[in-house]
Order: C-alpha cells, then sequence, then structure tokens
C-alpha cells in the first residue's frame, strides 16, 4: 500500500502540476473558441456604434462576475469550505453549502432587478460618450437588460465551480466556458441575420443570456454526483456564511483590481473616437489568452491547496507551494508577453482582418496589445501572488493593496490617454498591474508568509536568454507584412502557425540547452 502523499511531497506538486494541466487543456479549448468567436464577430460585425455598445453591456455583468464570482466570492468561500471538508464531515460541508447557496442566490436575485431596471443609469457612468449618440445609448441600455441576468446565472455557475474544484473536480469548471462560446457563435452565425443590420449586435445579448442558464445547468449533475447538489437555505446568521461574508467585503477590491481598471478603460475609451473601446477589447482578448490558459488556471488549482497546507499548519510547505507557482508563472509569462509585443499586427490581422474589420483597426488594436503586454507577466502574477494571502483568509492586505493600484491606474489613465489614447489606457493597466503585483510579493516577504527558494537568479538568466532567442526568431519570420495583410486567410493562418511553432521550439531548446528539465517544474 502506497504511502499518502504530504502536504509538500513530490506527488503532491506532481499532483498539482497535473491538476494544473487538466485545467490548462480545458481552458485553451475555451480560449481557442472565444479566438473563434471574436473572428465571427470581427468578420459579421466589423467596429461601429453597435459593437461598441454591445461591449459595453457585455463588459458591466462580465465585470460583476469576476469582481463577485470569481473574484471575491470564490477567493473567500474556497477557504472556509476547505476547512470545512479538512476539519469536518461531509454533511456539514453540506449544510454550508445549502446555506450559502440560499444566502448568495438572494442577493443575486436583488442585484439582477436593480440592474436591469437600472440599466440607463449604469450606462451613463459606464459609457457616458454614448450620450452624444441616443441611438447608440438607447441600444447599450436594451442589452445591457439583456445581459444582465448574466451575472445572476453565471455567479451560481461560480459557486457551483467552487464546491467542485475545492473536491478535486477542476476540468468541469474549466471547460465550462466553452459554452458561453459556443452560444455566441450560434447567436451570431444564425440569429444575428434575423436582425436590422444596425441592431445584429442585439442577438449577442441573447447569446449571453442563453449562456449563463446553459452554463449553470450543466455543472448541476456534477454536483448531484458528490451529493452536493445545494437545496438553498437562507441563513444570514450561520457562523460559515458569516465567515465568507467578511471574507469578501475587502475582497472585493483585493482580487479585482484589474477588472476595476478594465472598467475605468471603458469608460474613457467611450470618450475617444469610436472604435476605441473594441480595439481595447480585441486587443485584452488576445492578453486573456495566455492569462486564461495558465495564470488562471494555476491560480485555481493552487488556492484549495494552499488553503488545505495553511489548516494542517505547514508553513514552509505553503511557502514552497507559492514558489513553486511563481516559477511556472515566470516560464510560461515571459515569453507570451513578448510575443505578444513583437507580433502584434500579425496577430490581429491573421485573426480578425476579415469582413469589416479593415487595416485601420489592425494598426489601432495593435497599439493598445503592446501596451497590455507589458503588463501580462503582472496580470499573471497577481493571480498566484493573491491567493497567498487568501487561502489565510487574510483579505484585509490585498484591499489596501487593490485600492493603492486602483488610484494609481487612475492618475496614469489621466497623464496617458490625452496623449497616447485608447494605448495610453492599455498602458497605465500594465503600470497598475505592476504595482499591485510588487506590492503583493513585497507584503508577502514582510510578512514571512513567502521565501524564495534556491535557484531564481539561474531562472531569470535562462528565461533572458531563452527569451531573447525566441523574441529575435520570430521577429524575423514575422518581418514580411505583405502576407499580413494582402494574403489569403489560411496563408495569414498558415505561417502565424509557422512563426507561433517556431518561437515555442526556439525557447523550449535554449532553456534545455540552459539545463532547464521537465523534473524542474515539479519541485
Amino acid at each position: 500500500m502506497s504511502e499518502p502523499a504530504q502536504p509538500d511531497s513530490p506527488r503532491r506538486r506532481g499532483g498539482l502540476l497535473a491538476s494544473t494541466l487538466v485545467v490548462s487543456s480545458m481552458t485553451l479549448l475555451s480560449r481557442v473558441l472565444g479566438l473563434v468567436r471574436d473572428v465571427v464577430l470581427a468578420r459579421l460585425l466589423g467596429v461601429s456604434a453597435g459593437t461598441d455598445a454591445f461591449f459595453v453591456a457585455f463588459r458591466i455583468p462580465n465585470f460583476l462576475r469576476r469582481l463577485f464570482a470569481e473574484g471575491a466570492f470564490n477567493q473567500a468561500f474556497v477557504p472556509v469550505l476547505s476547512e470545512y471538508k479538512t476539519r469536518g464531515s461531509l454533511a456539514a460541508s453540506k449544510l454550508l453549502v445549502d446555506r450559502v447557496a440560499g444566502t448568495l442566490g438572494s442577493v443575486l436575485i436583488m442585484v439582477t432587478v436593480i440592474g436591469v431596471v437600472g440599466a440607463p443609469v449604469l450606462i451613463s457612468v459606464f459609457a457616458p460618450g454614448f450620450g452624444d449618440d441616443p441611438t447608440q445609448r438607447a441600444l447599450a441600455v436594451e442589452m445591457l437588460r439583456l445581459t444582465f441576468p448574466y451575472i445572476f446565472f453565471i455567479s451560481l455557475t461560480a459557486f457551483a465551480g467552487s464546491i467542485l474544484n475545492t473536491w478535486g473536480r477542476f476540468a468541469v469548471p474549466a471547460f465550462t466556458p466553452v459554452l458561453l462560446n459556443l452560444c455566441l457563435i450560434a447567436a451570431a452565425l444564425f440569429l444575428a441575420p434575423l436582425f436590422a443590420e444596425q441592431r445584429m449586435a442585439v442577438a449577442l445579448a441573447w447569446g449571453v443570456l442563453a449562456a449563463g442558464m446553459v452554463q449553470l445547468l450543466f455543472q448541476l449533475p456534477f454536483l448531484a454526483r458528490l451529493g452536493l447538489m445545494p437545496r438553498p437555505r437562507m441563513a444570514w446568521q450561520d457562523p460559515g456564511v458569516k465567515k465568507i461574508m467578511a471574507l469578501m467585503a475587502p475582497a472585493l477590491f483585493g482580487v479585482s483590481v484589474s477588472q476595476i481598471n478594465l472598467l475605468l478603460d471603458t469608460v474613457l475609451a467611450s470618450l475617444l473616437e469610436t472604435g476605441s473601446v473594441t480595439w481595447l477589447y480585441y486587443s485584452d482578448r488576445l492578453v486573456e489568452l495566455p492569462l486564461g490558459v495558465f495564470a488562471i488556471a494555476i491560480g485555481t488549482v493552487i488556492l484549495p491547496s494552499l488553503s488545505k497546507t495553511h489548516a494542517a499548519d505547514a508553513p514552509q510547505q505553503f511557502s514552497r507551494t507559492l514558489d513553486w507557482g511563481l516559477r511556472l508563472i515566470l516560464i510560461v509569462g515571459f515569453p507570451a508577453a513578448l510575443a505578444l509585443a513583437v507580433i502584434s499586427e500579425p496577430l490581429l490581422a491573421s485573426l480578425f482582418l476579415y469582413g469589416e474589420f479593415s487595416v485601420l483597426d489592425v494598426n489601432q488594436a495593435s497599439l493598445s496589445l503592446r501596451a497590455y503586454a507589458f503588463g501580462v507577466v503582472a496580470f499573471m502574477l497577481i493571480k498566484v501572488l493573491a491567493p497567498g494571502f487568501f487561502a489565510r483568509q487574510d483579505t484585509r492586505t490585498p484591499v489596501k493593496i487593490g485600492i493603492i493600484a486602483l488610484v494609481a491606474n487612475m492618475a496614469f489613465n489621466l497623464m496617458l490617454v490625452w496623449h497616447l489614447r485608447h494605448m495610453g489606457l492599455a498602458l497605465a493597466t500594465a503600470l497598475s498591474a505592476w504595482l499591485n503585483a510588487g506590492l503583493l510579493w513585497y507584503g508577502l516577504r514582510k510578512a514571512g508568509i513567502y521565501q524564495a527558494q534556491a535557484g531564481w537568479g539561474m531562472l531569470l538568466l535562462r528565461l533572458l536568454v531563452a527569451g531573447g532567442l525566441m523574441s529575435a526568431a520570430i521577429f524575423a519570420l514575422s518581418a514580411q507584412t505583405d502576407v499580413w495583410f494582402t494574403g489569403l486567410a489560411w496563408q495569414r493562418a498558415l505561417w502565424l502557425l509557422a512563426v507561433v511553432l517556431c518561437g515555442v521550439l526556439v525557447y523550449a531548446v535554449a532553456l534545455l540547452a540552459l539545463g532547464l528539465r521537465p523534473r524542474h517544474l515539479r519541485r
């Protein structure tokens, strides 16, 4: 009979890596379909007042989703549920699930009603520039009333996903976003043609609403198999519910500063020339690819692990798990940031230069993509550093740091937007992300929670050399700009695939030549 894995044994870290790869592969599928979705939207709808209105109407509930559901709620709920699971019985965990479901559901109903009724006010607040065009504003209000209920369904979906993650069922929650992309693709292809040309974007709002329902229904059978299907009960005075609510309040800022920054970008972008909101959206979507495929995946896997380690009172193992996560983030995030900056135009042209999406749109979106790329590593580091606090049920420290970063982002926005336009908004977001990540790292070090393990100097040297070689290789291959703007779709796609594969190969071979081995990723 084999020994059980210890809190920081090689078997355990190997399991964390395996779970991360499972989540990453499911998330990769979702992100690829997300790119397909964006290609379809760019080709059918292009850049217009209607697309700007839709992206604002979708970004508001999407922002609330990340703020409440995947943000503050997830970071507060998982550590408490892990504590119940580790120290209590299945019946106690089930009772907590029931009471959280009832309490959360009642709050979500109230928020949804307020959002639908107050849609005109929300559009005025988050897209003040739309006030100059009554038609665009009316369209945005109509679509927001369709998309806002998404927050109800997707928050309950995130609640179900948090339970599944705590029980080690990572694949199902990671696959669920695929359904959103499928619903939006179906809405664009089959529903949009039924609308008048200037109202085609409304079909996408219906697709968002349908996607929320589908994603929630998809996860319920898996909860039933675990014996954790919620039976909602209102219980505001339950100790577990009160603890989660207390942890959530400060976490609203601490975990979602980057999302608040993006929303502020949308507000200011609505005041710029038409198309600015859409250019930021498409560049942000490409940044979300490495962020979602790996950083969010490892953050999802590492939070329950850190919570269990903290509950077991094993601070050294806690620190080593954080160190492992940070190394993986840099190994993947550094080359991703370089690639996004070096081949921004080829990426955008290959994916979106069809139909109504023009060369001008590619050039404009590439400016904000390069600015966002500067912050990619910081965005990814936050996904690992923040759980270092949340797993210890400390949400106050990240909120203080989050407020500092938020104020800094507003200052950066005001300094950069008037000269750099939408590119300045993206750069401000990147700068504030670095400030956020740096302060989180410093806080963990100062409190003695995190201590760097040996080998960081050599790792950074390897990354710099390998990243430099990769950048030179993909720049040389992508220098022939004619193919990106005049080539056929299949020519652009094949050449982009060749550039990406060459970059991956050069980077991997360079790391191997410099002494990095796969076994190091499990340590």
